[in-house]
């Protein structure tokens, strides 16, 4: 809720004039709901995907004020973010709810960027144990992902959402690879990004150990998000940059 329809507008034209998604780079842009038809019809054509930031937990069509995973699939969504830190606060979403999301973007075939991260720093390797629990208890839940459907997971922790600062390279480094290997076991086509004040020089020190960077309030500038990609590409990482528009 940063920007407003009109600068949303904008800012997916300047990411659609500026950011090349090509090569081993993918680019996904998540903004608000309203917002989702205008940007399938500006990204049409441009290799840039888009998604959206939630959806219903089931597709009952009782739910007065929800967006069932089928719609958004219908306007060409590619992601679902799932399980937010905000959503969880907020609006008091446990892991039965999130779960339930994830089986409706798979049932539906897309894929789920499921947010996932430790409240308080601790050591990293505390941190990659409760994130995977979590994270393997889900994949459990939807065999869809154990049978190779995708997955994202956005590690961040909560501790370093909308810090001046990411995390640092060596803890956040160590998680993620963590993650990558364990959850690949059970969920073969799994790709881990890093969030948490992730923005331009964040991904250097992650390189081979996450697959790219989800991105908030750092990509509200496009070009920003444009030295972002670059940085990716030239590190030879894996193919997922990933920003949403919160």
């Amino acid at each position: 809720m940063y920007l407003s329809a009109a600068t949303t507008r904008s800012w997916v034209a300047q990411v659609r004039d500026r950011v090349t998604a090509s090569g081993p780079v993918e680019v996904a842009v998540l903004p608000s709901f309203p917002l989702l038809e205008s940007t399938a019809y500006a990204l049409r054509d441009t290799g840039i995907h888009w998604g959206a930031q939630d959806c219903a937990a089931s597709g009952d069509g009782a739910q007065t004020g929800e967006v069932a995973a089928s719609v958004l699939a219908e306007l060409g969504c590619s992601y679902v973010e799932v399980g937010h830190a905000e959503r969880r606060r907020l609006f008091g979403e446990d892991l039965a709810t999130i779960v339930a999301k994830s089986h409706q973007v798979v049932e539906a075939g897309m894929t789920p960027l499921y947010c996932v991260g430790e409240e308080h720093r601790g050591s990293a390797a505390e941190a990659a144990d409760e994130c995977a629990a979590e994270v393997e208890q889900m994949v459990a839940s939807v065999p869809p992902l154990a049978q190779g459907a995708p997955l994202v997971l956005a590690y961040e922790p909560i501790w370093a959402i909308g810090a001046p600062c990411p995390a640092p390279a060596d803890y956040a480094g160590v998680v993620c690879a963590s993650l990558r290997e364990r959850i690949r076991r059970i969920a073969p086509a799994t790709r881990v990004l890093y969030g948490g004040a992730a923005g331009p020089g964040t991904f250097a020190g992650l390189a081979g150990r996450a697959d790219g960077l989800f991105l908030g309030r750092f990509a509200h500038d496009p070009e920003a998000l444009g030295e972002v990609v670059r940085e990716v590409r030239s590190a030879g990482a894996g193919p997922t940059a990933a920003n949403a528009v919160g």
